[in-house]
């Protein structure tokens, strides 16, 4: 009896885990620098990991956005990283508007958009 429920339960816990979707695969944001350019702008070094897979499905930008979701500035991906992740890549000349003392940065794939991991970061000086 022990055994007979032993076996069901594993097969029904396979049955749920076999009908659940695909993992997400959004673009995660995992570490940002920001540092203070000399004409008043911001420079932003981000590391994005993704599964990229080829060109169907792989992270193709991220944003600086204000708290309102106001996008300051947008990092456009040229090409997959398949074979480098996480990748770090850099965007400069970005304007901040006064009074703004923290953005968000988030990460966008071809396939899925954004959704991903996001992070919050201070705007030195600020």
């Amino acid at each position: 009896m022990r055994r007979d429920r032993t076996v069901l339960w594993a097969f029904m816990s396979l049955l749920v885990l076999t009908s659940l979707p695909a993992a997400g695969g959004e673009a995660d944001v995992v570490a940002v620098d920001v540092k203070r350019e000399r004409a008043g702008t911001y420079r932003f070094d981000v590391t994005v990991r993704h599964a990229d897979d080829g060109w169907k499905h792989y992270a193709d930008r991220w944003d600086v956005l204000a708290p309102d979701g106001t996008i300051l500035g947008t990092r456009v991906l040229l090409h997959p990283h398949v074979n480098e992740q996480p990748f770090k890549r850099s965007l400069s000349g970005v304007a901040i508007p006064d009074g703004i003392r923290q953005v968000t940065i988030r990460a966008g794939d071809s396939k899925h958009g954004y959704g991903g991991a996001a992070v919050d970061v201070a705007v030195p000086g600020r």
